[in-house]
C-alpha cells in the first residue's frame, strides 16, 4: 500500500511538472507580449506624449515594460525550478509571480484611473497647448508633437480649425500670415497654412481631440487586456507552484 502511494505521488509530481512547464511557456510568451506592447507604445507613440497634461499614460507603459521584462526573467527561473525540483527555487518563483501580479495590478489601476479622466484632461490641456504653447520659444517638442498629431490623424485644431484663430503663434509675426499651421494642410508645403479652405486643410468633425481621445482609449484598453491575460496566467501558475511544492514536501519527508 505504501509502495502504491509512493508511485501515485511520483505520477502526480510528474503530471504537475509537465503542467507547470506548459504554463510557464505561455507565461513567458505573455511576458514577451507585455514587453512588446509597452515598448511599442513608447517608441511609436511617444510623439503624442508632450500634449498630455500628466505622465500617467507613459508611467503605465513603463510599468508594463518592467513587468514584461520581469516575467521573461521569471520564466527562465521557472524552467530551472521545474527541472531541478528544488523547493527553494519554487518558493522564489512563487514570490516573483506574486510581485509581478502586484506590479500589473498597479498598472491596471493607473490605466483605469487615467481612462476615467482622459476626456476632461484632453479638452482642457490640448486647447491650452494650441493657444499658448505652440510655436513658442522653448516649446519645440510640443510644436513637433502637435504637428505630428495633426498629420497622423489628418485633423486640424482641438475641436476644429477655428481653434487656431486664438493661438498666440497665429496672431504673431512668426506666423507670416498663416491662418493655421502648415501641418493642417493635406499636402504640407511652406506657407500652405495661409489658405484655410476645406480643399487645402483637414476639416474633421470633432477635430484632433476626438481622434486623440479614441487613440489613447484604445491603447489603454489594449494594455489592460494584455495585463489581465498575463495576470490570469499568473494565478494559475501560483496555484500549480503551490501544489507542486506541497507534493515535493510530502514526497521527500
Amino acid at each position: 500500500m505504501a509502495h502504491y502511494k509512493t508511485e501515485q505521488d511520483d505520477w502526480l509530481i510528474v503530471y504537475l511538472k509537465y503542467l507547470l512547464f506548459v504554463f510557464n511557456f505561455f507565461f513567458w510568451v505573455g511576458g514577451a507580449a507585455v514587453l512588446a506592447v509597452g515598448i511599442w507604445t513608447l517608441v511609436e507613440k511617444s510623439g503624442y506624449l508632450s500634449v498630455l497634461a500628466s505622465s500617467t499614460f507613459a508611467t503605465s507603459a513603463y510599468i508594463l515594460i518592467f513587468a514584461g521584462a520581469l516575467v521573461m526573467v521569471t520564466g527562465f527561473l521557472g524552467f530551472g525550478a521545474i527541472l531541478r525540483e528544488q523547493k527553494g527555487c519554487l518558493s522564489t518563483y512563487f514570490c516573483l509571480l506574486l510581485v509581478i501580479f502586484l506590479v500589473e495590478l498597479v498598472a491596471g489601476v493607473l490605466a483605469h484611473v487615467y481612462y476615467q479622466r482622459l476626456s476632461d484632461e484632453l479638452k482642457q490641456h490640448l486647447n491650452q497647448t494650441l493657444a499658448e504653447n505652440y510655436g513658442q520659444p522653448g516649446a519645440t517638442q510640443i510644436t513637433a508633437s502637435v504637428d505630428r498629431l495633426q498629420q497622423d490623424f489628418k485633423c486640424c485644431g482641438s475641436n476644429s480649425s477655428a481653434d487656431w484663430q486664438h493661438s498666440t503663434y497665429i496672431l504673431s509675426r512668426e506666423a507670416e500670415g498663416r491662418r493655421v499651421p502648415d501641418s493642417c494642410c493635406k499636402t504640407v508645403v511652406t506657407h500652405c497654412g495661409q489658405r484655410a479652405h476645406p480643399s487645402n486643410i483637414y476639416k474633421v468633425e470633432g477635430g484632433c481631440l476626438t481622434k486623440l481621445e479614441q487613440f489613447l482609449a484604445d491603447h489603454l484598453l489594449l494594455m489592460g487586456a494584455v495585463g489581465i491575460g498575463v495576470a490570469c496566467l499568473q494565478i494559475c501558475g501560483m496555484v500549480l507552484t503551490c501544489c507542486l511544492h506541497r507534493r515535493l514536501q510530502r514526497h521527500f519527508y
